[in-house]
């Protein structure tokens, strides 16, 4: 984003304005400003710049805090007349809590796949391609839960109970397999018999399936559970039916339970179907008991007629958000899950049935379930992205990411990263257990393949930063000019000011130049999920039609050939295995560590804003707790005050402040002026997701509201302006503030100002001016004053329109 700063701040704009519209207070009239933070997460002290804060309202989690002289202010109004009570939302606790938030790196590929859901281009009207989208990213993200729960059984049931334990050279390696082992003659105790290794080592998928379940359910009854402002759906009298502002919007609380059902069963499911169909094989060779031969049909056919209910129940309900649904299908959420876990331990008792006769070698009969899982993805990521195409092309919008694909390719990295964490799981198992010896298979073929693609991915990753590199050299070489003319550098007669300084204006302008590759997320997220899908489609290929790991496979072919292969398959399995250890330790150090919590949390605050419509077991949405805080304690507010209320959001805040405000019932929007500032309104929500923070969303909002402005700067790599069509545009946006606030010493800054970024919009006197030109909009009992007009409302040196009854169209 390149944005050229306006060089008059605050003193032409504020003089004017605050001459002309000074607020009509009353002595019984009470301002509040409401605080919400950004990512990462803050202190209400430091949010009220105060040491003594005292929490109002709220608990642990989430709360509102006002500085203790200000905790009875409305009982002291006139010494508030001017000015408003800072009000401080703290929410990162939402995101950053305990020692049990580091089990969400489990869920990362989870999120990355609910993400997908909301990424749907938008719509001129909810068609049948509407629904087809979100039902084939529900069908992904299934298959993500059956990938992970898969992974669980290559590496307990596969790897070790059948490979490690029936092979008795590994086995003597590893002392806790002693009481599973067969002996060199293939006898052993009672549990060396294949099927009851088998059922044994089920129990650990089969504890991840239940702790993927009680996740699930724990976050679903502190989040999905939490009521929102009862309000009716409100009649558009022309304007856009945003989702945001309906009434069910933030209550997922039926949906996710019929997932959550469908998902745990799916989990029992695979592990099921990776016991009973190996055992099934057996059975049916000739010579075999008949009685175990029928009741293997039996159990396939039941696993058979599980999946289709599974899919059944994903496929068949999307959400509702006109009413607040308080519906429970118990039905569905107590029967499929319980059903399916019955099925699962008859399958176990039924693979641990006697079979002196049968012996294990080789991989576990069904390794090709790896394959045809990254087949079914594939298939529905390449039909996901014709679907998005042919909404998008309904309602066409330039700035939309990727023209209306960024779902399609952020659902193709969901994919690769349940890819990636299975099959550095599963090699670093196995190599755990046998090293170099080469005493078992290892894992699947297709997971060496998988791994062997990392290397060339990296590789155009790489092609792609290079790239970027030069092109941001570029922009700062010509910010570099354009730092001067902001500054006025050039030398006049009695200036006191310092000299230009080089460095310091090539860290202005690199600054500049970094923030802007902010705006080239979609081409890179577009490159990798594109490369990806089709690097994956190869490595399938070559997994199924030569049954060899790549380094075998490209054996005495072209010598650059077979060296690439190894170098690759090498290289690969080095580094999902070094992939895995990070994430181990990552996760174990945030398990301690709160600052490391706070850390992962900053990723959480941005995955984990939209409701689990798609995977229930992707992390809690925070904004089904954070939205209902803030429309409470606005609208109760309001109701006992009549006062005048500032919504000031930061960063993430202020989406969460723009969905808050979507939330109010017109009446308190009158008395509500939005106050924004490094904000990702437009550049990444409105861009990513269209459906709800597109351009006609986000001017229909502006109309809603009484007043809303909006701060940024070209130093900002996460902010920028909202950038509404029309006059609406100068209306919310202030042109770009200058960072830093002076280029050198002056006698107003005496000292060097820092380069501020994202970070202390406060610091800039811009943010009082524009915070009282709010309040001068706004008048008690939530009655607005007319919009200032676009040309000389919001241009410098703008003038504001008195005050008026009436209500502009904007």
């Amino acid at each position: 984003m390149n944005t050229t700063p306006s060089t008059e701040s605050a003193s032409t704009e504020s003089a004017s304005t605050e001459s002309a519209t000074e607020p009509s207070t009353t002595p019984d009239e009470t301002a509040l400003e409401l605080l919400v933070h950004g990512v990462g997460g803050t202190t209400p002290q430091e949010m009220l710049d105060d040491p003594q804060t005292v929490r109002v309202s709220g608990d642990d989690t989430a709360a509102v805090f006002r500085r203790g002289e200000d905790a009875d202010a409305e009982d002291r109004p006139d010494d508030y007349r001017g000015k408003p009570v800072p009000e401080a939302y703290v929410w990162c606790n939402l995101t950053s809590g305990n020692g049990s938030r580091a089990l969400w790196l489990l869920l990362l590929p989870f999120m990355v796949a609910n993400l997908s859901h909301w990424m749907r281009p938008n719509a001129r009207r909810k068609s049948r391609n509407v629904r087809l989208y979100g039902l084939l990213v529900r069908l992904v993200s299934l298959t993500l839960t059956v990938l992970l729960v898969g992974a669980a059984c290559e590496v307990a049931l596969d790897l070790t109970a059948w490979q490690c334990a029936g092979t008795a050279a590994c086995a003597e390696q590893r002392a806790w397999l002693g009481f599973l082992s067969v002996d060199a003659h293939g006898g052993g105790g009672w549990w060396s018999q294949p099927g009851r290794r088998l059922a044994l080592a089920s129990l650990v998928p089969t504890a991840l399936a239940v702790l993927l379940w009680y996740l699930s359910h724990r976050t679903w009854s502190a989040y999905e559970t939490q009521r929102p402002l009862p309000h009716m759906p409100e009649p558009t009298d022309g304007e856009v039916d945003n989702a945001l502002g309906r009434p069910g919007f933030w209550y997922g609380r039926r949906l996710v339970a019929r997932l959550r059902s469908a998902h745990t069963a799916a989990g029992f499911l695979t592990v099921a179907a990776a016991v009973g169909t190996s055992a099934a094989r057996f059975d049916r060779e000739a010579g075999g008991p008949a009685l175990l031969d029928v009741l293997g049909w039996v159990i396939v056919a039941a696993l058979a007629a599980g999946t289709l209910a599974v899919i059944g129940v994903v496929v068949h309900r999307g959400r509702k958000e006109n009413r607040v649904d308080d519906t429970l299908d118990r039905t569905v959420v107590r029967f499929l899950p319980y059903a399916s876990l019955a099925l699962l331990a008859v399958t176990m008792v039924y693979a641990a049935w006697s079979r002196p006769g049968w012996h294990s070698s080789g991989r576990l009969p069904g390794d090709a379930t790896f394959g045809g899982i990254a087949l079914v993805q594939g298939a529905l990521v390449i039909v996901l992205a014709f679907v998005a195409h042919a909404i998008y092309r309904t309602a066409r919008d330039p700035r939309t990411a990727l023209r209306g694909l960024g779902g399609p390719a952020t659902a193709m990295l969901a994919c690769a990263l349940g890819g990636v964490m299975t099959g550095g799981i599963a090699q670093r198992v196995a190599d755990w257990l046998d090293g170099t010896s080469g005493l078992i298979k290892g894992p699947p073929v297709l997971l060496s393949w998988q791994a062997s693609v990392i290397p060339p991915l990296l590789i155009v990753l790489a092609v792609l930063c290079a790239a970027l590199a030069w092109r941001t050299a570029r922009i700062k070489k010509r910010e570099t000019v354009q730092v001067a003319a902001d500054y006025h550098l050039d030398a006049k007669p009695g200036d006191t000011t310092e000299p230009p300084d080089a460095a310091r204006t090539e860290r202005i302008a690199g600054t500049r130049a970094r923030a802007a590759l902010t705006d080239k997320a979609p081409l890179m997220i577009g490159v990798v999920s594109s490369v990806t899908l089709l690097l994956g489609a190869l490595a399938i290929v070559g997994a199924w039609t030569t049954g060899k790991v790549p380094a075998t496979a490209f054996q005495g072919s072209y010598a650059i050939v077979e060296g690439a292969a190894e170098s690759a398959q090498a290289l690969g399995s080095w580094l999902i295995g070094l992939g895995f250890i990070l994430f181990v330790t990552w996760g174990r150090r945030a398990y301690k560590d709160a600052s490391a919590r706070r850390t992962i949390g900053i990723l959480w605050d941005v995955g984990t804003f939209w409701p689990r419509a798609a995977h229930p077991f992707a992390p809690p949405c925070y904004a089904e707790r954070a939205v209902p805080d803030l429309t409470w304690r606005m609208a109760t507010w309001t109701q006992a005050t009549g006062g005048r209320l500032i919504l000031s959001g930061h960063s993430q805040g202020s989406v969460l402040a723009a969905a808050a405000a979507w939330q109010l019932h017109p009446s308190v929007r009158k008395r509500v002026g939005l106050l924004t500032y490094g904000s990702p309104l437009e550049r990444l929500y409105g861009r990513w997701f269209p459906a709800q923070f597109g351009p006609e969303a986000l001017a229909s909002l502006h109309r809603q509201v009484d007043c809303w402005r909006n701060l940024h700067r070209g130093t900002d790599p996460i902010g920028g302006p909202i950038n509404l069509p029309g006059e609406c545009g100068p209306q919310v946006d202030h042109a770009a503030l200058l960072d830093p606030l002076a280029y050198g010493r002056t006698p107003q800054h005496p000292l060097p100002a820092p380069i501020l970024g994202h970070g202390d919009y406060q610091a800039d006197p811009v943010f009082a001016q524009e915070r009282a030109r709010l309040l001068a909009r706004l008048k008690p009992g939530g009655v607005p004053q007319q919009r200032p007009d676009a040309e000389g409302g919001q241009a410098e040196g703008e003038q504001a329109v008195q005050g008026s009854s009436g209500r502009s169209s904007a």
